[in-house]
């Protein structure tokens, strides 16, 4: 289901997370928030930021699987979102997650088993806390009174306004065949080169060396967790800001950028 949201912004939008906790803290010190709340607490978990213009985070999902702080990323965007100051859509690898810690029977792989590992380390009460934030997240939302959407894997225009179960599962995992590759992967289908609709839309899921405009439609997941970069696009500047990743946390299936990120010096937030 696409819920029609009609934030008009200032918006950052900040691509696939997973776990690259740091290079978020880098990249709201370069999009210009400031921490405002430095002791712990139920809500906000120790850390919230604000924005001199008053500008709202949105993030796209998959914040969790595969890279080194798991729940500090979590607990950020649950106090954030909590306190009205942040939207997030649900991710693929967030949505295996929310499945899992239901009781599914879903194997422990792509990432998934880094996230049970360190969420292992946490109180159980956490675990749930989780659950509910997940069970509250849609794979994608209309913003701007419906300039713009905003989903994990990309939507094409004859699904935007309709609230059907293949809205959400496109907001997930995009257009695919129903077949894999020979990496055992989805085959994806390209529906950005056909998309014609009016509003823009912004998503990530998969990993690209550099974020570009194309028909509208543009994917900021530049794989930071595999090496590449953290990458915000600025709404309604259409601006994008990045930072380089620090390391290569997990080696992706595809290679796809030119050459390794250097580990930049870290700014304090």
């Amino acid at each position: 289901m696409t819920l029609i949201k009609n934030n008009q912004g200032p918006l950052d939008i900040i691509g696939d997370l997973h776990g690259c906790f740091e290079e978020l803290r880098e990249l709201l010190v370069k999009l210009g928030y400031q921490r405002i709340i430095t002791e712990s607490g139920n809500l906000d978990y120790g850390f919230e930021v604000i924005h001199p213009q008053g500008r709202t985070l949105v993030f796209l999902g998959d914040l969790v699987d595969r890279g080194p702080k798991i729940c500090a990323v979590l607990k950020f965007v649950m106090a954030m979102v909590g306190k009205g100051k942040a939207l997030s859509v649900l991710g693929n690898h967030d949505d295996k997650l929310l499945r899992k810690l239901k009781g599914s029977n879903v194997q422990n792989k792509h990432g998934l088993e880094e996230s049970l590992r360190q969420l292992a380390e946490e109180r159980p009460e956490f675990s749930i806390a989780v659950c509910r934030f997940f069970d509250s997240l849609d794979s994608s939302y209309f913003l701007d009174h419906q300039k713009l959407v905003v989903a994990h894997a990309g939507m094409k225009e004859e699904l935007q306004k309709l609230n059907l179960k293949e809205t959400r599962q496109f907001g997930l995992f995009g257009e695919t065949t129903g077949k894999t590759d020979e990496l055992g992967l989805p085959v994806r289908l390209n529906w950005a080169a056909r998309y014609s609709g009016r509003a823009l839309v912004v998503y990530g899921h998969t990993p690209v060396a550099e974020a570009e405009w194309f028909n509208r439609t543009i994917d900021i997941d530049t794989g930071c967790v595999f090496g590449g970069k953290l990458t915000a696009l600025r709404y309604p500047e259409r601006d994008l800001v990045d930072v380089p990743a620090h390391a290569i946390y997990c080696q992706p299936a595809r290679q796809f950028l030119a050459e390794t990120a250097q580990k930049p010096g870290l700014l304090k937030i």
